[in-house]
């Protein structure tokens, strides 16, 4: 029998393909944008726009993307204090360097998302589906995905404090590189794989939600 290590299918993560030259362009809500380079600052509304083959550079209070299309972007070296991608539909995303206070990915549909030296205080994919996600050299203050649908997911030299994975759906999602210091709901695993060392963290949550009770 295979063991669960064996059976893994890593993310299919590719770069964006970005073109060699990018005009400067202006945000706006509903902009239809194609090989583009924006630099953000104070607060800005892009929700429902078409990003394709475009670079994002920010010094942002807020950046709204709600409902957006992203397609072949990259997001480098960005400091922003709220980043609001809910609802929004992403394909070759790269977010790499940088700080995000907070990155709402709630209900978004997700396919090939990389997340490379990031450092988020709250990154929120409630209700997201996503697949082919890389999540590598981030600290995450916390991370919540409830009711999220993930498939093909690893984290990599990351840290966070805190997860919330109650109702996660998972497959061939890898948390063996994921420092947590708490996982909210042990059960919300399954499907997930862990090393030998993080169940051993978990042990004592995992014996109260089947009711044995451990005393030393």
């Amino acid at each position: 029998m295979a063991r669960a290590s064996d059976a893994l299918v890593a993310p299919r993560v590719s770069p964006p393909d970005l073109p060699p030259r990018l005009d400067d362009a202006r945000p706006a809500r509903g902009a239809d944008l194609l090989a583009s380079r924006l630099d953000l600052g104070g607060t800005v509304d892009l929700a429902h726009s078409s990003l394709e083959q475009c670079t994002i550079d920010a010094d942002a209070d807020a950046v709204d993307l709600t409902g957006a299309t992203l397609i072949d972007v990259e997001i480098a070296d960005a400091r922003i204090a709220s980043l609001r991608l809910r609802d929004a539909s992403l394909r070759r995303v790269c977010i790499r360097g940088g700080r995000i206070g907070t990155l709402d990915l709630s209900g978004a549909r997700i396919d090939e998302l990389e997340l490379r030296g990031v450092r988020i205080d709250y990154l929120n994919l409630g209700g997201a589906k996503a697949a082919d996600v890389e999540v590598t050299d981030c600290g995450i203050r916390t991370l919540d995905m409830p009711q999220a649908e993930l498939t093909r997911v690893r984290f990599a030299d990351t840290r966070t404090d805190e997860v919330d994975p109650r109702g996660l759906r998972a497959g061939h999602v890898d948390l063996r590189g994921l420092d947590a210091g708490a996982f909210l709901d042990a059960n919300s695993l399954r499907g997930t794989t862990l090393s030998s060392f993080q169940v051993q963290q978990l042990a004592s949550v995992l014996a109260a939600s089947i009711g044995i009770l451990v005393i030393d």
